[in-house]
């Protein structure tokens, strides 16, 4: 498989959506990635399928193609466990593909039974930047500062009250974020840490039995209402179980290039 640069990747192959067990059903009204998208078929030579369509000739991460990408994991989740591939996923050839699935048959067995029945909900704490009053109210430090910098203002004075404040109001947000993850974590089966993201003080994800999504959701929308002035708390979900499923037990699922041209073997977190 050949990358042109970032972001690109150029047939031909076949481009791996998710791996399931056989049998699952397709969606019938569902494009996938490419403009026309190909038609989506379920190759596999025993328990488990890989959900594959033709590799466009040229696949780059448009909103477009990402979008359709999580639409049809979304879709397949509803018929059954999903060890969802990360956007871009190209294999070489059906008989690579067969062979991979093959030699990975029971670590992705393992890992459907590890998902089955569940969904992912991700939790997000940011900085509350609208709670200015609330901060300087109950932070001696960013009090004593702001009190400063009004009786002698100046540039050195605004810089270390704006650090003060950008470093309270982080640590506020992930305090905050430490007790959601305190209250949420016995609703999930399992959690697992996201990558970070830049201004977000907490990124976790909870692998949650879909009988109990709606009051996961409901608990973090109380806390979030609760600490308002402490942090931002986002939550999305219901998402397929990206997080949850062990690159070990993925290994053979997809080998081949993703989008940006590196190996991507695995099914791997969102968050």
């Amino acid at each position: 498989m050949r990358a042109e640069g970032p972001g690109t990747v150029e047939g031909p192959g076949l481009y791996v959506y998710a791996v399931v067990r056989a049998g699952t059903p397709l969606p019938r009204k569902s494009g996938g990635v490419g403009s026309p998208p190909a038609p989506l078929r379920a190759v596999g030579p025993g328990p488990v399928a890989a959900v594959v369509s033709a590799a466009p000739a040229q696949l780059r991460a448009r909103r477009r193609d990402l979008l359709a990408h999580q639409d049809l994991l979304t879709q397949l989740a509803a018929s059954g466990p999903v060890l969802p591939m990360r956007f871009g996923m190209v294999a070489p050839d059906e008989d690579a593909l067969r062979a991979q699935l093959a030699a990975a048959e029971a670590g992705h067995l393992a890992a459907l039974d590890r998902v089955a029945g569940h969904i992912e909900m991700n939790v997000k704490a940011l900085p509350a930047h609208d709670s200015l009053a609330a901060l300087v109210a109950g932070d001696a430090t960013v009090r004593r500062l702001r009190e400063a910098t009004r009786r002698r203002p100046g540039y050195e004075a605004n810089v270390r009250l704006g650090e003060a404040v950008t470093s309270a109001l982080a640590r506020r947000a992930g305090e905050a974020g430490r007790r959601a993850l305190r209250d949420l974590a016995p609703m999930a089966r399992a959690t697992a840490g996201g990558p970070e993201v830049a201004g977000c003080a907490l990124n976790v994800s909870f692998l949650v039995a879909q009988a109990d999504s709606d009051r996961f959701r409901a608990t973090a929308e109380r806390f979030a209402a609760a600490h308002r002035d402490h942090v931002d708390l986002r939550v999305a979900g219901p998402l397929p179980c990206y997080s949850f499923v062990e690159a070990g037990a993925g290994a053979g699922a997809g080998a081949g290039t993703d989008a940006g041209g590196r190996s991507a073997p695995a099914p791997v977190g969102g968050g």
